[in-house]
Protein backbone atom coordinates (compact mmCIF):
# COMPACT_ATOMS: atom_id res chain seq x y z
CA UNK A 1 0.00 0.00 0.00
CA UNK A 2 3.16 2.65 0.72
CA UNK A 3 4.85 1.26 -2.49
CA UNK A 4 1.14 2.45 -4.40
CA UNK A 5 0.56 5.62 -2.31
CA UNK A 6 4.61 6.58 -3.37
CA UNK A 7 3.70 5.46 -7.37
CA UNK A 8 0.52 7.71 -6.99
CA UNK A 9 2.59 10.67 -5.50
CA UNK A 10 5.23 10.73 -7.47
CA UNK A 11 3.24 10.50 -11.07
CA UNK A 12 0.88 13.39 -9.77
CA UNK A 13 4.10 15.47 -9.56
CA UNK A 14 5.25 15.34 -12.92
CA UNK A 15 2.55 16.13 -14.80
CA UNK A 16 1.73 20.27 -15.15
CA UNK A 17 -1.90 19.10 -15.37
CA UNK A 18 -1.93 17.49 -12.10
CA UNK A 19 -0.42 19.91 -10.08
CA UNK A 20 -2.76 22.69 -11.34
CA UNK A 21 -5.76 20.52 -10.54
CA UNK A 22 -4.08 19.94 -7.02
CA UNK A 23 -3.70 23.41 -6.48
CA UNK A 24 -7.03 24.48 -7.62
CA UNK A 25 -8.45 21.83 -5.12
CA UNK A 26 -6.32 23.82 -2.24
CA UNK A 27 -7.67 27.22 -3.34
CA UNK A 28 -11.12 25.56 -3.64
CA UNK A 29 -11.21 23.89 -0.05
CA UNK A 30 -9.57 27.39 1.48
CA UNK A 31 -12.31 29.52 -0.34
CA UNK A 32 -14.74 27.13 1.44
CA UNK A 33 -13.57 26.90 4.90
CA UNK A 34 -13.08 30.58 4.62
CA UNK A 35 -17.22 30.76 3.92
CA UNK A 36 -18.21 28.46 6.33
CA UNK A 37 -16.49 30.28 9.40
CA UNK A 38 -17.37 33.70 8.45
CA UNK A 39 -20.61 33.32 9.39
CA UNK A 40 -23.95 35.21 8.08
CA UNK A 41 -22.98 38.46 6.82
CA UNK A 42 -25.31 40.66 5.59
CA UNK A 43 -23.58 43.88 4.86
CA UNK A 44 -23.29 45.16 1.21
CA UNK A 45 -20.48 43.30 -1.03
CA UNK A 46 -17.22 45.19 -1.39
CA UNK A 47 -17.96 44.95 -5.11
CA UNK A 48 -21.66 45.59 -6.25
CA UNK A 49 -21.58 44.63 -10.37
CA UNK A 50 -25.44 45.17 -11.05
CA UNK A 51 -26.02 49.01 -9.51
CA UNK A 52 -26.37 52.11 -11.70
CA UNK A 53 -23.62 54.78 -11.35
CA UNK A 54 -23.71 56.63 -8.63
CA UNK A 55 -24.90 60.21 -8.78
CA UNK A 56 -22.78 63.15 -8.47
CA UNK A 57 -23.19 64.97 -5.09
CA UNK A 58 -21.59 68.11 -6.34
CA UNK A 59 -23.03 71.10 -8.69
CA UNK A 60 -20.93 71.21 -11.71
CA UNK A 61 -21.32 74.92 -12.17
CA UNK A 62 -20.10 75.68 -8.61
CA UNK A 63 -16.71 77.15 -8.97
CA UNK A 64 -14.47 75.11 -7.04
CA UNK A 65 -11.25 76.45 -7.67
CA UNK A 66 -8.93 76.52 -4.95
CA UNK A 67 -7.13 79.64 -6.11
CA UNK A 68 -9.58 82.18 -5.15
CA UNK A 69 -10.23 84.36 -8.56
CA UNK A 70 -8.48 87.94 -6.92
CA UNK A 71 -5.83 88.00 -4.83
CA UNK A 72 -6.39 88.59 -0.85
CA UNK A 73 -6.41 92.66 0.25
CA UNK A 74 -3.98 93.64 2.98
CA UNK A 75 -5.87 95.49 5.70
CA UNK A 76 -3.43 98.24 7.22
CA UNK A 77 -5.00 99.85 10.39
CA UNK A 78 -6.42 103.52 10.14
CA UNK A 79 -2.91 105.82 10.87
CA UNK A 80 -0.39 102.85 10.32
CA UNK A 81 2.04 102.81 7.48
CA UNK A 82 1.06 100.97 4.26
CA UNK A 83 3.19 97.81 3.43
CA UNK A 84 5.04 99.34 0.80
CA UNK A 85 6.79 102.08 2.74
CA UNK A 86 7.32 99.73 5.71
CA UNK A 87 9.30 97.51 3.38
CA UNK A 88 11.15 100.78 1.98
CA UNK A 89 11.96 102.26 5.37
CA UNK A 90 13.78 98.93 6.49
CA UNK A 91 15.27 98.04 3.20
CA UNK A 92 16.90 101.42 3.65
CA UNK A 93 17.91 101.45 6.73
CA UNK A 94 19.22 97.64 6.04
CA UNK A 95 21.32 99.13 3.50
CA UNK A 96 22.82 102.03 5.26
CA UNK A 97 25.64 100.10 7.26
CA UNK A 98 28.81 101.81 6.13
CA UNK A 99 30.11 104.15 8.84
CA UNK A 100 28.29 103.33 12.05
CA UNK A 101 27.80 101.32 14.97
CA UNK A 102 26.23 97.89 14.99
CA UNK A 103 24.10 99.38 17.28
CA UNK A 104 23.13 102.71 15.38
CA UNK A 105 22.63 100.31 12.89
CA UNK A 106 20.13 97.92 14.70
CA UNK A 107 18.60 100.73 15.71
CA UNK A 108 17.25 102.12 12.97
CA UNK A 109 15.77 98.79 11.78
CA UNK A 110 13.81 98.28 15.07
CA UNK A 111 10.65 100.21 14.54
CA UNK A 112 10.20 98.29 11.29
CA UNK A 113 10.83 95.06 12.40
CA UNK A 114 9.04 92.23 14.80
CA UNK A 115 10.46 91.77 18.40
CA UNK A 116 11.54 88.39 17.03
CA UNK A 117 13.39 89.43 13.78
CA UNK A 118 15.17 92.71 16.00
CA UNK A 119 16.25 90.05 18.19
CA UNK A 120 17.23 87.66 16.11
CA UNK A 121 19.43 91.14 14.37
CA UNK A 122 20.78 92.03 17.38
CA UNK A 123 23.71 90.78 16.75
CA UNK A 124 24.46 91.14 13.46
CA UNK A 125 27.99 92.45 11.83
CA UNK A 126 26.05 95.61 9.70
CA UNK A 127 29.34 95.39 7.67
CA UNK A 128 28.06 91.67 7.04
CA UNK A 129 25.27 93.46 4.57
CA UNK A 130 25.83 92.31 1.10
CA UNK A 131 24.23 95.38 -1.16
CA UNK A 132 24.83 99.13 -0.79
CA UNK A 133 21.50 100.79 -2.43
CA UNK A 134 17.67 100.39 -2.73
CA UNK A 135 17.63 100.51 -6.85
CA UNK A 136 13.37 100.94 -6.73
CA UNK A 137 10.49 100.55 -5.47
CA UNK A 138 9.35 96.91 -3.34
CA UNK A 139 6.87 94.95 -5.27
CA UNK A 140 4.68 93.38 -3.32
CA UNK A 141 2.95 90.12 -3.15
CA UNK A 142 0.00 89.32 -0.77
CA UNK A 143 -0.17 85.77 0.60
CA UNK A 144 -2.78 86.94 3.41
CA UNK A 145 -4.69 89.72 4.57
CA UNK A 146 -2.00 89.83 7.49
CA UNK A 147 1.10 88.70 5.43
CA UNK A 148 3.15 89.75 2.35
CA UNK A 149 6.09 89.34 0.71
CA UNK A 150 7.44 92.11 -0.39
CA UNK A 151 10.73 91.73 -2.74
CA UNK A 152 12.62 95.12 -3.11
CA UNK A 153 16.05 95.03 -5.88
CA UNK A 154 19.13 95.84 -4.45
CA UNK A 155 22.64 97.11 -6.43
CA UNK A 156 23.84 93.39 -5.60
CA UNK A 157 20.47 91.28 -5.41
CA UNK A 158 17.27 90.90 -4.22
CA UNK A 159 16.02 91.03 -0.95
CA UNK A 160 12.87 89.77 0.32
CA UNK A 161 11.05 90.85 3.46
CA UNK A 162 8.23 88.84 4.75
CA UNK A 163 5.34 91.76 6.19
CA UNK A 164 3.31 90.53 8.80
CA UNK A 165 0.00 92.35 10.34
CA UNK A 166 -1.43 90.53 13.41
CA UNK A 167 -3.03 93.51 14.50
CA UNK A 168 -3.40 95.82 11.69
CA UNK A 169 0.20 97.31 11.98
CA UNK A 170 3.00 96.30 9.34
CA UNK A 171 5.94 95.18 10.68
CA UNK A 172 9.06 92.69 8.80
CA UNK A 173 9.37 89.82 9.74
CA UNK A 174 11.69 87.47 7.88
CA UNK A 175 13.98 89.03 5.35
CA UNK A 176 16.14 86.49 2.51
CA UNK A 177 18.94 87.89 0.49
CA UNK A 178 19.32 86.54 -3.20
CA UNK A 179 22.39 87.48 -4.87
CA UNK A 180 22.60 88.43 -8.42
Amino acid sequence: MARFLNRLVSSVFRSRWAIAVVLGVLVLAIVGVGRLFSGDNTERPLVDSGSAAPAPSFDPDEDDNIISPEPPRPRTSPGTAQPEAVAYAFAQAWVDHKKVSAKTWHDRLVPNATKDLSDELADTDPEQVPADRVLGRPTLVPLGDAVIDADVAMDSGKLTLRLVAPEGRWLVGGIDWEAS
